[in-house]
């Protein structure tokens, strides 16, 4: 009988704390992204990239996701952020890509992919045909490594470099109409329009091809309307 105050405590004490366990929100899992592109994803020293402040952003909503690649080139100095993976690749077009993407992917399989890959081209080469089949295959590629990968496909920002970007508008109605090509239940593919609305003339350095602030923030702005839309919730449902 002496065992039955002791008990009596434990459950006085105990019990309302593991109901309330019980009841507390369920953390999302993880969701892995990677980032793919040239130096418009992988940053540099005199403009600004989308990958901070669209993290910030996940962060701030309270989402469970983590940033994946090979690199860590060109992090921002002092962000609380701290290093944020990616693979971008400076100079480089969607055929380089392409031939690299498998391996990176096999040691990186996100859930999610965001590739804006567009420049790097000439006009004068007639690159769309070919820049689209390489983005095929880099579809293609990750979703035999990984069948139900999301890919988010940009429909890339304006350039003011002309002619040698005159392309981009097409290349971007091409970008579009893959994407509603290869778009599955299992393995979604959506076009994010990250060209309309973003002005060259105010929204790119000096060189009229990378993003300033502002046009950091509106390439953020875009990727994250479209990341709500298929990441889980930030918490679970309660359980009654």
């Amino acid at each position: 009988m002496k065992s039955f105050p002791f008990l009596a405590v434990f459950i006085c004490l105990f019990l309302p704390l593991i109901q309330a366990a019980d009841k507390a929100p369920q953390t999302a899992k993880l969701v892995t992204i990677m980032p793919l592109g040239d130096s418009i994803t992988e940053g540099g020293d005199t403009f600004i990239v989308y990958r901070y402040p669209l993290m910030e952003k996940l962060r701030a909503a309270g989402y469970n996701v983590a940033y994946v690649g090979s690199k860590a080139t060109h992090s921002v100095s002092g962000s609380p952020l701290g290093v944020l993976p990616h693979e971008g690749y400076a100079g480089q077009n969607v055929a380089f890509l392409r031939a690299r993407f498998e391996a990176l992917y096999r040691k990186n399989p996100a859930d999610i992919i965001l590739i804006h890959a567009g420049h790097n081209h000439f006009a004068a080469e007639r690159p769309i045909p070919g820049m689209i089949d390489d983005t095929r295959a880099i579809i293609t590629n990750a979703r035999a490594i990984n069948p139900q990968v999301v890919i988010l496909l940009a429909q890339v920002i304006t350039s003011g470099k002309l002619p040698k970007y005159s392309y981009i508008p097409a290349y971007n109605k091409a970008v579009a109409g893959l994407a509603a090509e290869l778009n599955l239940a299992a393995s979604p593919v959506i076009s994010v329009d990250q060209a309309t609305g973003f002005d060259w003339r105010t929204d790119t350095v000096g060189d009229q091809v990378h993003p300033n602030a502002q046009g950091a923030e509106k390439m953020a702005v875009r990727w994250f309307d479209a990341l709500k839309k298929i990441l889980p919730p930030p918490t679970g449902v309660r359980r009654e």
